[in-house]
């Protein structure tokens, strides 16, 4: 098959400071692109017009649309107007700015939290609208979905050359370990590095510990990235895992192992365990050739360097 976006290609990504956004501008630097970037303080992408003109300007060969309003089940049901809100006017922005401004390829990345509740497991690409979505998230997920549809339109209106994958949970350098928005996985390395240097007897963790959970290393997702925008251009969307689970105790466990933290672990039932089971079917992104190369222990324990060598907030 021909190179949809043979280097040296030029690429804006959108949202090249997050957890996302950094992996996809490093790993397409790496392969020889130009990667184009804007901080939010040179370019508000919920600005149709700004994010327009910038892209009229700059006339990028590809966008990567990375940028979104995340956070965990804490975030995502104390503030769901922001994270319906400011996705959706991102979104908006970003696509039907690149479209305007003639853009040939263009990546929206989206989030396995699209897909319903109690979807069949592993969860293939079409169980999209076939049931109720998580409530603790739904506001995020309809603005992911909208997105999704959206590239779908453009590509049918238009025959733009849009595509759009859904990632599972991600972690890694750069992730956000505040544990007021972080998900899962940056919370737990938190949580008990800080339950270790207070040497604390035993920690206890929200909900019950038995929902599983995919995680996949953000270095991995940055090469299935740069795989399908070279490779793919179907309007069906693309899940991105690493095709197993575990569940959240178990998760602990690890994340306590690679921590260095031997209290005792406990959870509180009285939180929301969120979605029981969100598992992706990714045969799909497999039959083009893709594998994950992190393996979940290393991946965590990378990450936990990682962020023990950031340098102290000011």
């Amino acid at each position: 098959m021909d190179d949809l976006l043979p280097t040296p290609a030029r690429i804006f990504v959108a949202g090249h400071r997050g957890l996302v956004g950094s992996a996809v501008a490093r790993r397409l630097a790496a392969s020889g692109y130009e990667v184009l970037t804007r901080t939010r303080a040179e370019l508000d992408l919920r600005d149709g017009d700004a994010t327009a003109a910038y892209l009229a300007a700059a006339r990028p060969d590809a966008v990567v649309l990375a940028a979104a309003k995340v956070g965990g089940i804490m975030a995502n049901s104390t503030y769901p107007v922001q994270f319906l809100e400011d996705n959706l006017s991102i979104q908006l922005s970003v696509i039907a700015g690149a479209h305007r401004a003639g853009v040939r390829r263009l990546l929206f990345l989206g989030s396995s939290c699209i897909y319903p509740k109690l979807a069949a497991q592993p969860i293939t690409e079409d169980a999209l609208l076939t049931g109720p979505l998580e409530p603790t998230n739904e506001a995020y997920a309809i603005a992911k979905i909208a997105g999704l549809v959206q590239i779908r339109s453009y590509r049918r209106q238009y025959g733009a050359s849009f595509i759009s994958a859904m990632p599972t949970n991600l972690y890694g350098p750069g992730d956000n370990f505040d544990l007021a928005t972080s998900h899962v996985l940056p919370a737990l390395i938190r949580r008990f590095h800080e339950a270790k240097e207070k040497e604390l007897p035993d920690i206890t963790l929200w909900g019950t510990g038995t929902p599983r959970r995919e995680f996949l290393h953000v270095d991995d997702l940055a090469a299935a990235c740069e795989l399908l925008l070279r490779r793919y251009d179907a309007e069906e969307t693309v899940n991105v895992g690493c095709g197993e689970d575990l569940t959240i105790s178990d998760l602990a466990s690890h994340v306590a192992s690679a921590v260095g933290y031997e209290g005792r672990i406990s959870f509180d039932p009285s939180h929301p365990d969120g979605t029981p089971r969100k598992l992706l079917d990714i045969s799909r992104l497999s039959a083009l050739g893709w594998a994950p190369t992190i393996p979940l222990a290393e991946g965590i324990g990378r990450t936990y360097r990682a962020w023990r060598s950031e340098p102290a907030p000011v």
